[in-house]
């Protein structure tokens, strides 16, 4: 693979791309194009072929990509060619629905823990997992070296909830806490604001009716 930085965009399309690549396996279709790739993910053709000469070279040329060899190889470029252990910090109605999110499952990542500190929650399961309070945070890193965790809590208790997991080891955050939050240069946040992706599709409205 090519040492040097891939554009972000490109990895968000690969993800798209792998996606639709594991569809088609499961309808049985063996190979594809560039052109059908773009026009079921609304990318280009060139820019698909851009996209994965980033990492080699794949298909041949008057035939297309084998299906489930390409979906293999992106698997693992996005390394979902493994399992990663996640939790999920708030057990409100944004941190249940994402307990029940079955992609998690689909792309390899499994769930070790829902915590939550509303006594009410404390006990219950959420696909098959218990909520625990959040004093045992501490303990179930120890013992199951979650790589992810998801913050879906109030944003004023965000950032210390995102201090004490990283602390417990945590290498990477995914952010639903309506604040942007800091972690140390080794730990990679991901802030997931719904209002300011909002606010982009209404900038786009707004600016096509001022046409």
């Amino acid at each position: 693979m090519k040492s040097f930085k891939i554009p972000e965009a490109t990895i968000i399309r690969l993800s798209i791309y792998s996606r639709y690549l594991h569809r088609l396996m499961q309808q049985g279709i063996t190979t594809i194009s560039s052109s059908d790739i773009a026009e079921k993910t609304g990318a280009t053709s060139a820019q698909v072929r851009k996209d994965l000469a980033y990492f080699g070279e794949f298909g041949t040329r008057g035939v297309g990509y084998d299906v489930e060899s390409l979906y293999d190889s992106i698997a693992e470029i996005l390394g979902v060619d493994k399992e990663w252990k996640l939790i999920i910090i708030g057990a409100g109605k944004l941190g249940l629905a994402l307990s029940m999110y079955e992609g998690f499952r689909e792309r390899g990542f499994k769930n070790v823990g829902i915590f939550d500190v509303d006594p009410i929650k404390i006990g219950k399961k959420a696909q098959g997992i218990k909520i625990l309070h959040l004093d045992q945070l501490e303990e179930v890193c120890e013992a199951e070296s979650p790589d992810i965790a998801i913050v879906a809590v109030p944003g004023e208790h965000a950032q210390d909830i995102v201090n004490r997991v990283v602390e417990s080891g945590v290498r990477s955050i995914l952010n639903f806490a309506p604040r942007v939050l800091t972690t140390p240069i080794h730990v990679q946040i991901r802030n997931v604001d719904f209002a300011t992706n909002l606010e982009l599709l209404t900038y786009n409205m707004a600016s096509e009716d001022r046409r």
